[in-house]
């Protein structure tokens, strides 16, 4: 016959199995703290992963637009004292030239790398160091507008001129055959490509 359950019994369970459930609580607080410890050594770490690619992106905006400024400048360097002879030598008198010419003009915001003038006559011309087909299609965008941009050249003939140290294959036969004049570098010079019989179109 089994001994009668006393309330001492009843007791000494009720402590072993309060013990037992503080022990659980215990050490589900401890992984609770731990799992809380590596989260947050986690967030930390993406924080700063997060901070050195910002850093990362920034360095290489910078040195990216730094070197397209300078490639940019060059490339202007170059064909703009070239520009009064070469399209003196088209029957085009250029008597000035103006680089960076832009217009604020609502709705009609627009910058012209290089703007060569004469007395009755004008050429855009658009300076890249490689010139795309999408460049080309931009520019003879531009064009449609330069007058709405520029209105004190309403009365002038304005003729369109793209020019590239690097050119993507077949974009010069394109601008050609949109009316545009193509120069081109040859070693430390630069030439118009558009042979003699060309007839630019005028905006």
């Amino acid at each position: 016959m089994a001994d009668p359950v006393t309330l001492d019994d009843i007791y000494a369970l009720f402590q072993t199995s309060q013990a037992e459930a503080d022990r659980r609580a215990a050490e589900f607080d401890r992984q609770m703290a731990e799992s809380k410890a590596e989260d947050d050594r986690r967030a930390a770490e993406a924080a700063r992963s997060m901070a050195d690619l910002r850093r990362l992106v920034d360095n290489t905006t910078r040195a990216a637009d730094g070197l397209t400024t300078r490639w940019g400048q060059f490339v202007e360097n170059l064909v703009e004292p070239s520009v009064v002879r070469l399209f003196r030598e088209r029957g085009i008198d250029v008597q000035e030239t103006t680089r960076r010419m832009r217009s604020q003009r609502p709705g009609a915001e627009m910058e012209i790398d290089i703007l060569a003038i004469n007395g009755d006559a004008a050429v855009a011309v658009e300076v890249k160091s490689r010139l795309s087909r999408q460049d080309v299609e931009y520019f003879l965008e531009r064009l449609q507008r330069f007058k709405q941009s520029f209105p004190h050249y309403a009365d002038y003939q304005i003729y369109g001129a793209v020019a590239g140290i690097e050119i993507d294959e077949g974009v010069d036969r394109f601008a050609y055959q949109r009316g545009l004049f193509v120069i081109k570098q040859t070693g430390d010079a630069v030439m118009i490509a558009n042979n003699l019989t060309f007839q630019p179109v005028t905006w």
